[in-house]
């Protein structure tokens, strides 16, 4: 089959995924309610578009946090890329810096971030959670900034982790040879017996610090000198703490779906954090994004860029860095034609139009 959309490359990767690993992926917490709902919010939202507009020349490149996006895509970090493809996390490095755009490195990647960022050719930031003991924690900051990372996303969305039962059901674990790589220097990778097995989840909930609070946001502040994303908003009030505590920017995320289930979709709370945030702060978005028009969606509702996250996982198991390359560059294409289409010629028109251009369609949520 031609894959001609991110709706194809999903199809494959289920062919080609073992179902340990497609599950995994794939989903969501409790009913998956959140998981559907972040998809479905954009399709109810209408694009009114211009015509007679000169749209012979566009771009639709932006810029995030000091860096040059080809477009307002990004990756976001997610887990066990190896589970897809055996060059893992270095062939989605090379992908993303071809496309033009920043890689978002998971703290639970199987490979380390000294040969992702080797690999790399564009911006790699780094997603980091906060364990119970804070030293960890504080090494595994200065190892990103030594590596050469540019920029750190702390999700704070996941004092426990969701309840995914697919999971529970296939007892999900990692393939022998798969390691937690970024654990290394401070002995985590060494799994008591039995988790490899079964009890991965269990495990690295238990690293994690369920007393968690913005105090300890302060000190990560406090501790580094890269810019910082807080992701796990979908409250206003959440993003302007996010803001006084020294964050650059807020990634709007409901974990795509995998942590409570029934919570909002991104693309629904995105105006309401905007409005509330100003120019204090870039707003980013991920959870639902599979168009080009999302994209632009996201963009005319105060966002200055979205990321995927299983879509790069679907990339990875159709073929790699050059599958995931192909399906970039179709995004890329989709947010051009969009960009076209809507009668603008740049991102920065897409976001001054804003909710003239973007609104609930007629009859949305009835």
């Amino acid at each position: 089959m031609e894959t001609v959309n991110v709706m194809d490359f999903e199809r494959v990767a289920r062919e080609r995924l073992s179902p340990l690993a497609w599950d995994y992926y794939a989903s969501g917490a409790n009913d998956e309610i959140t998981l559907r709902e972040n998809r479905a919010a954009f399709d109810r939202l209408a694009i009114h578009y211009k015509v007679l507009v000169d749209v012979s020349a566009r771009s639709p490149g932006t810029r995030v946090l000091g860096h040059d996006v080809s477009m307002p895509l990004l990756l976001a970090p997610t887990a066990f890329h190896r589970l897809a493809h055996p060059d893992g996390e270095l062939a989605t490095a090379r992908a993303a810096g071809a496309a033009g755009t920043i890689m978002i490195l998971s703290t639970l990647s199987n490979t380390r971030i000294e040969d992702v960022v080797a690999a790399a050719s564009g911006p790699v930031w780094f997603q980091l959670y906060v364990y119970r003991d804070r030293r960890v924690t504080q090494a595994l900051v200065e190892r990103v900034e030594a590596a050469g990372c540019q920029g750190l996303v702390l999700t704070v969305d996941a004092p426990l982790l969701g309840r995914r039962e697919r999971d529970v059901r296939n007892r999900f674990h990692l393939p022998e040879g798969l390691m937690l790589e970024n654990m290394l220097p401070v002995g985590l990778e060494d799994l008591p017996p039995g988790v490899q097995d079964s009890g991965l989840a269990a495990y690295f909930a238990a690293l994690l610090d369920p007393a968690l609070s913005w105090a300890d946001v302060a000190w990560l502040r406090s501790i580094t000198r890269l810019p910082l994303v807080i992701k796990g908003i979908v409250r206003p009030d959440d993003a302007l703490r996010a803001v006084d505590c020294g964050a650059s920017a807020v990634m709007v995320s409901n974990h795509g779906g995998r942590q409570l289930d029934t919570s909002p979709a991104t693309i629904d709370v995105l105006p309401a954090i905007v409005e509330a945030v100003g120019a204090r702060a870039e707003i980013l978005l991920d959870g639902g994004v599979r168009r080009g028009t999302d994209v632009l969606k996201a963009v005319a509702l105060g966002a200055r860029a979205v990321a995927i996250g299983r879509p790069v996982l679907w990339g990875l198991a159709a073929g790699g860095e050059q599958a995931l390359g192909r399906m970039l560059g179709l995004l890329r294409d989709e947010i051009d034609l969009a960009l076209a289409l809507c009668g603008c010629t740049s991102m920065a028109e897409v976001a001054t139009l804003g909710s003239s251009l973007v609104r609930p369609a007629p009859g949305a949520g009835r």
